[in-house]
């Protein structure tokens, strides 16, 4: 990892909304299962654009307070995962409500099973075998972690997919297997989908994929340009992921002191969307 209202319609209003919808994913690159399972139990997006950061723990909320200057809007929190890298003391539902009262969008990071391929040591990985139902499972793990830390149904939330090989075609395969089931499953329980990933490989992977079912909704990928945009360097199909469905890290590692804290974070390009907080 870097531095890391539901509303009643009639039966002929459904379908014209739901094929709205779909329609308008289509558009946006992005699949139809996607959209809403029923659109009168699909809670509403909030959606920020702007500058947001990520770090590898979570910042006291002290630190919060003293850093909302205006130039971050949002930050990024690893909710869970067996391959988070950091404990997170201060990651509580009452520090999400805090950080909330102060201003604060935040983006859940979920660190889920790794590549077959990624080099390194991860407490979990996936194989061909297991990809389909560690998917599942953490898909579900991701939404019970999101929901304990106050973020409502409606949220989005971002599977981790560190860098792999994309050339090696069983790698990616299970890889693309295990985005999937994790998407299933963390939509069946109507919250959005997102995956943060390289440009070069597992962003890559989800976006040139020639099968385009049960995708995530939102692409957050890593080329570090130091370009704050999510546009004018979008390094994949011009289709894909339009409408406030990409983020964009685009400088890590930067050490910076606000309000007499010093965080190194990574910076982000932020336009798509984010945690509800109940």
């Amino acid at each position: 990892m870097p531095a890391t209202g539901s509303h009643r319609l009639s039966r002929r209003g459904r379908r014209i909304a739901i094929g709205a919808a779909c329609a308008a994913l289509l558009a946006g690159g992005v699949t139809v299962q996607q959209s809403l399972a029923t659109t009168t139990s699909w809670p509403a997006a909030k959606t920020y654009t702007g500058r947001a950061f990520d770090t590898c723990a979570a910042p006291s909320a002290s630190a919060m307070k003293a850093w909302h200057t205006g130039f971050y809007g949002a930050a990024a929190v690893y909710v869970g995962g067996k391959n988070r890298g950091c404990a997170q003391a201060n990651l509580t539902a009452s520090w999400v409500k805090t950080v909330n009262s102060q201003g604060w969008k935040l983006i859940p990071l979920y660190v889920g099973a790794q590549p077959p391929c990624a080099s390194g040591s991860n407490p979990e990985k996936m194989t061909a075998t297991t990809a389909a139902s560690l998917g599942a499972t953490d898909g579900a793990d991701a939404v019970a972690k999101a929901s304990a830390l106050g973020m409502k149904a409606g949220s989005a939330l971002y599977l981790d997919m560190e860098a792999y090989d994309s050339t090696n075609a069983s790698c990616n395969t299970a890889v693309l297997t295990y985005v999937r089931a994790w998407q299933k499953a963390v939509h069946a329980k109507y919250y959005r989908t997102g995956m943060y990933g390289f440009s070069s490989s597992s962003a890559k992977a989800v976006a040139t994929t020639t099968d385009r079912s049960n995708l995530p909704g939102n692409l957050w990928y890593a080329k570090w340009d130091k370009v704050n945009t999510t546009t004018t360097d979008w390094p994949f199909a011009a289709t894909l992921w339009t409408g406030h469905h990409r983020g964009h890290q685009y400088m890590v590692n930067s050490k910076e002191s606000r309000g007499g804290y010093t965080i190194t974070v990574d910076r982000d390009a932020w336009d798509a969307p984010v945690a509800v907080i109940g």
